[in-house]
């Protein structure tokens, strides 16, 4: 019997931006349970780099779910070497079709430089509008506030930065303490 009671783990913040020549995606550090900060300082943005192949990926959900998406997400990497949008579909429809992977509940937030994509459970791989994707609980906030910068002068990770802090001062499951990685097209 399931426990509809226990609270769950509960957001977290991130934002891809890309903008001139580069990509940042940053993320939160926060880890909440029901109204319980558990963690504050999580490392929710990795590089990834498959065969020598850099990649930039941020996830939102379960963290054990989020890994197992990562190291899928490697693999397929590895099998089509410079093809992120391939390797995202191929992650995309195995979430999809899989038993095991259909009941992961994590989104990421990819990067090879050149694209900028959000992938779902839901056999999702989109690439946003406007250069910005925004996952998590404090997402639409960090979201709306970076549209508003990118007509600015400020950089894709002073975007990014900037629209976090204002996410962070919204969201309660979003704090302040920023793992960022920009990667170049």
């Amino acid at each position: 019997m399931t426990d509809v009671s226990f609270p769950g783990w509960h957001g977290t913040t991130i934002i891809g931006v890309k903008k001139g020549d580069e990509v940042v995606i940053a993320g939160d550090g926060q880890v909440s349970l029901g109204q319980t900060v558990i963690k504050g300082t999580a490392r929710k943005v990795r590089r990834l780099s498959p065969g020598g192949f850099d990649v930039v990926a941020g996830f939102a959900g379960s963290t054990a779910d989020a890994f197992t998406l990562l190291e899928r997400l490697e693999a397929k990497l590895e099998a089509t070497p410079g093809q992120l949008a391939r390797a995202s579909v191929e992650l995309a429809k195995d979430w999809r079709t899989d038993k095991y992977l259909q009941k992961l509940e994590a989104m990421l937030i990819v990067t090879d430089g050149k694209q900028l994509l959000v992938i779902t459970g839901a056999g999702d791989v989109l690439e946003p509008e406007h250069n910005i994707a925004a996952i998590g609980s404090g997402g639409n906030y960090a979201l709306a506030a970076a549209r508003a910068m990118m007509d600015s002068d400020k950089s894709a990770e002073d975007v990014a930065r900037d629209a976090m802090a204002i996410a962070a001062d919204i969201c309660v499951y979003t704090n302040g303490k920023l793992t960022v990685e920009a990667i170049a097209s």
